[in-house]
């Protein structure tokens, strides 16, 4: 499997899908949906919904259209959180994949807006999955349930209000890895979880694709924290190698994606996309 052609294949059906779903540019009130636009469309590499798709096929599921609204909904969800993380009263970011950031084009404003209408038109894209599920919408409903409380104060909203300080007098350790499972590894198991029960995955192999999914989180961000490595030192951010130094950051990713993918054992080759996206996350540059 050349695991690069496959993911630009499903960023290319989840982008074609998310350019259909948001708003047309020029439908008033304008500034908000050509930003909207401008933050979902600027590029990345749609990861979480491909891991969603990857988990429903995991588990013997076709591509259909209940899965690419929850896989869009995920991404909107994460784009989201990006747009508020940005601004200056979080992270103070000015760019983003290469080009400015929302509040930088188009005012903090609408930024604060921005991200509010992709956090409420994701759960809308939910829902419709949900009305169309194959495996009931009760399965669709325990899937919104699951990703609120990913999104929400157990999750990336807790993850980020830790890692702006909000726990001073904690171990350094330990509140790093709660930061982590909740500011990002929460996505990644909502996004893996989804996909697995909309794919209609039996209760062994859903616990499987959760450790699965828990383990890739983990070494997702701790490649970022290295990547990031000068930028975050500059900021004095909490991050692996700052805590542990770089050599035992590098050795935690790599036992991260080793129990990620032990975790996968018992799938065949339907699963495989999974296992090469563990790979890909412990050795990109991006």
């Amino acid at each position: 499997m050349d695991f690069n052609r496959i993911l630009a294949e499903k960023a290319r059906l989840i982008e074609e899908a998310l350019d259909r779903y948001l708003p047309p540019e020029f439908a008033p009130p304008h500034p908000i949906h050509q930003s909207m636009r401008y933050s979902v469309l600027g590029g990345g590499k749609r990861l979480r919904p491909a891991l969603l798709l990857g988990a429903a096929e995991a588990v013997g599921a076709d591509v259909a259209e209940d899965l690419l609204l929850a896989a869009c909904g995920i991404e909107l969800i994460h784009c989201y959180s990006l747009v508020h993380d940005d601004l200056p009263a979080m992270d103070n970011d000015d760019f983003r994949r290469g080009r400015p950031t929302s509040h930088r084009v188009f005012g903090e404003a609408i930024a604060i807006l921005t991200g509010d209408a992709l956090l409420t038109l994701g759960f809308e894209l939910l829902a419709r999955a949900a009305l169309v599920a194959r495996q009931g919408s009760e399965v669709g409903l325990r899937v919104i349930v699951e990703v609120a409380r990913a999104a929400g104060s157990e999750g990336m909203v807790g993850g980020q209000v830790l890692d702006l300080g909000g726990s001073k007098n904690a171990d350094p350790a330990l509140l790093l890895e709660e930061i982590h499972r909740k500011k990002t590894g929460a996505l990644f198991v909502a996004a893996v979880r989804a996909g697995a029960l909309l794919g209609g995955a039996q209760e062994e192999a859903l616990q499987k694709l959760t450790l699965y999914a828990e383990e890739l989180g983990l070494a997702f961000q701790i490649v970022d924290d290295i990547l990031d490595l000068d930028e975050e030192a500059k900021l004095s951010k909490l991050t692996y190698p700052a805590v542990f130094g770089l050599p035992a950051a590098r050795a935690r990713a790599e036992e991260a994606v080793k129990k990620a993918l032990s975790a996968l054992d018992s799938f065949g080759p339907e699963a495989d996309f999974l296992r090469q996206a563990a790979e890909f996350v412990l050795s990109r540059k991006s």
